[in-house]
């Protein structure tokens, strides 16, 4: 499913944070959210991929099993996952029209105006539905936006993670780490246990000082969490145990921290009477897998959701580490109210050309003035035009293409790959020839 007609009328009801008006509409529900035990997940970077592998490690354990994931990239049913994959079309739109009559009629009966939820609102509350009609047992949700003031924060979780901080969202969540982390830290709750991800030293005591205001177990890298990595396999510490010979499904080096931190919360779980047993752990965390994370679509084909600037390391980290190809190049698209060189600038290095273009979301930015932005970069850089016309163009001409810049940009080039945009040789239109050159 692309979208719904109840989603449509919300598409641009923007970010609202704050926990009144969900935590309102779900007493009118009944509480779903309280049908079933809770991971809750936050960071700037990474929360995707450790909700993928707890929740693929607990069904691996024998649970029936419910994850929540934000944004989406291709279709709607990627936020809401059961036993290891999407809901289907018929069920999703099942619920959101139940959830949306409900909404229809508290708004009516509590006479508020115009849209009582936002889009990512409504779809966290249908979420919540959707897994306490399937009878989960447990359900690991993945923050939107922050964690404080996000709508999912509306949960009573046994374990609480938090993957990373870096700079991103700071209009929303402040302008320096330490407020950042602040945020993020709001997921933490009394009577739950915590995992921490690696941090930047001024940033561990924000939540070493939130666990200990709350009395809550925190768990942190070197530490209680200890990762290596021999000839492509982990070994991953917590102090209940080690787990050897790890394979990790998720691509990328920087994969090995998340996996630490789903060692962590599936161990913490443990330590609070869920059984899962190593083996359970070690095919979820080579089973897990996020579309458009470090994705190869097609052959020689790339995206990655990278957007901010820690997720730009991560991925400059594992081109430096491929193999070169004669040709790479970048497809690079942003949406406003980011800054590109803080993005670009880190995989330039390991590039040979950089194209810009946009997708069809209405915050994408145009590629021209993307372009003009970037101009300053030691890279061969063009503007191209919309994805549908950038990717078979590029994609002729390279011997490998990473797209990155954007989660709806990767979603964009997954969606033109299953249609089979590249299944077509790219023609060139006329007056596109090299003039004046002789074939050697």
């Amino acid at each position: 499913m692309i979208t719904h007609p109840v989603l449509s009328r919300l598409a641009m009801s923007g970010v609202k944070l704050g926990l009144d008006r969900v935590r309102e509409f779900l007493q009118v529900l009944g509480e779903p959210q309280r049908a079933y035990a809770v991971v809750h997940v936050a960071g700037t970077n990474g929360k995707g991929s450790v909700t993928s592998m707890v929740a693929h490690a607990l069904r691996e354990a024998g649970y029936r099993v419910g994850a929540n994931f934000s944004p989406h990239t291709s279709e709607l049913n990627e936020r809401i996952w059961i036993d290891g994959a999407p809901v289907s079309d018929a069920f999703l739109s099942e619920v959101l029209e139940a959830v949306d009559r409900a909404r229809q009629e508290w708004a009516a009966t509590a006479q508020i105006e115009g849209e009582p939820l936002t889009y990512f609102e409504l779809v966290t509350c249908a979420a919540f539905v959707a897994f306490a009609r399937r009878q989960v047992d447990i359900a690991v949700i993945e923050t939107g936006l922050g964690g404080r003031l996000d709508a999912t924060n509306v949960v009573q979780p046994q374990v609480v993670a938090v993957t990373s901080v870096s700079m991103d969202h700071m209009a929303e969540l402040g302008d320096n780490l330490v407020a950042i982390a602040g945020e993020k830290a709001g997921i933490f709750k009394k009577g739950a246990t915590a995992v921490v991800g690696p941090m930047e030293p001024t940033v561990m005591p924000v939540f070493v000082r939130r666990a200990e205001v709350l009395g809550m177990e925190l768990w942190k890298p070197g530490t209680e969490l200890r990762r290596s990595l021999s000839h492509g396999r982990w070994t991953l510490t917590s102090p209940h145990g080690t787990l050897e010979d790890v394979e990790i499904g998720l691509q990328g080096e920087h994969q090995g921290a998340n996996a630490s931190v789903a060692l962590g919360v599936l161990h913490q779980l443990r330590q609070q009477g869920f059984p899962i047993d190593d083996d359970a752990i070690r095919r979820g965390l080579e089973k897990a897998w996020m579309p458009g994370r470090l994705e190869e679509v097609a052959p020689g084909i790339w995206v990655d959701g990278a957007h901010n600037p820690g997720g730009a390391e991560a991925l400059a980290k594992w081109l430096s580490r491929r193999p070169r190809p004669d040709l790479r190049i970048l497809i690079f698209g942003m949406g406003e109210g980011r800054n590109p060189v803080d993005v670009a600038g880190p995989l330039v290095p390991y590039v040979d050309e950089l194209v810009t273009t946009k997708c069809a979301h209405p915050k994408a930015r145009d590629p021209y003035d993307l372009a003009v932005q970037l101009q300053d970069l030691e890279v061969v850089l063009s503007a191209g035009s919309d994805i549908e016309t950038t990717l078979p163009e590029v994609a002729a001409e390279a011997d490998e293409v990473i797209v990155a810049g954007s989660l709806y940009l990767a979603g964009a080039v997954r969606t033109l790959v299953a249609e089979g945009v590249l299944d077509e040789p790219f023609e060139y239109e006329e007056g596109d020839e090299d003039e004046g050159g002789d074939e050697d």
